[in-house]
């Protein structure tokens, strides 16, 4: 029997939307699922129906805000009148999680669980039911695993750790240029770390972009873009494109790394010149 899914939008760009049906083999997998709404893709009930719908998975994309209209409802007692008898919640994207680029212009904009990093006012009631997958947007392989995983194991902020126990910094390419302080000096090259001089936040993000690629082909850092850390509760970040030092030190030290070991491989990094990696970076420039 096929699980019936109610896929909600709150405050949102859609972009999740546009995420998922960009999902290899779509259509395989949206046949195992009965659409009661979406949105976008064909559904069997409308908006005006929703109050009196049953699902098993509820999806959220955007934010949640009191008052906000969702059509002739209030958004936050429809989400809360659907997640009473859901079999389980997903919120998608990073704004469903934490609130998102819009809690930056509405503070009153919440993610279901987080608003950043703090417990919302329904964390003790849907916190045993929801998987929460940020993002902006989520990968859409992502939204699939969460859809389909019946108990994934959760990290603190709810996200599978099947998917987010890794950094963005795991599994990139440039790995080698970053444990020789090797710098890329501009976007869009192919050799070079974008951590020091670009503001790369993949040592400091959870989530597997360097292990389950976009397309299955590419990720920001592969195609010379820093990752902007969007699957973290401290998204969006002001001073984006750079990494804050103290005498060449970095402010904040990667995740789960001692500032005193980070200093002594740091130094002696430093101490060595690799012609190779120098002479790729300084050819392409």
């Amino acid at each position: 029997m096929r699980r019936k899914v109610v896929w909600l939008q709150g405050v949102t760009c859609n972009g999740n939307s546009h995420s998922f049906v960009n999902l290899p083999d779509i259509e395989d997998f949206l046949r195992c699922y009965e659409w009661l709404y979406h949105p976008v893709l064909p559904s069997s009930c409308t908006l005006d129906e929703l109050p009196e719908i049953e699902c098993d998975v509820l999806v959220l994309e955007g934010g949640l805000k009191s008052g906000w209209q969702k059509g002739e409802f209030d958004l936050e007692e429809l989400f809360l009148k659907l997640a009473k008898n859901a079999k389980k919640v997903v919120a998608v994207g990073s704004c469903a999680v934490y609130g998102g680029v819009f809690k930056e212009y509405d503070e009153n904009i919440t993610g279901v669980l987080f608003s950043g990093a703090k417990k919302t006012k329904l964390y003790e009631s849907l916190v045993q039911k929801t998987v929460n997958i940020p993002g902006c947007p989520a990968h859409p392989e992502w939204i699939a695993f969460a859809l389909e995983a019946k108990k994934p194991i959760l990290d603190a902020f709810n996200r599978p750790k099947e998917l987010y126990a890794y950094t963005v910094h795991s599994g990139c390419v440039r790995n080698e240029y970053f444990e020789w302080k090797v710098d890329a000096e501009r976007f869009g090259t192919k050799e070079g770390c974008l951590y020091y001089k670009q503001g790369c936040q993949g040592p400091f993000t959870h989530g597997s972009c360097n292990k389950i690629l976009w397309n299955e082909t590419a990720s920001k850092t592969r195609v010379g873009t820093p990752c902007f850390g969007c699957t973290e509760p401290d998204f969006p970040k002001r001073d984006l494109f750079m990494t804050k030092t103290y005498m060449g030190i970095p402010a904040t030290m990667p995740l789960g790394v001692p500032k005193r070991a980070y200093l002594t491989i740091t130094g002696i990094a430093k101490s060595f010149h690799i012609p190779r990696l120098h002479k790729r970076v300084f050819d392409e420039d």
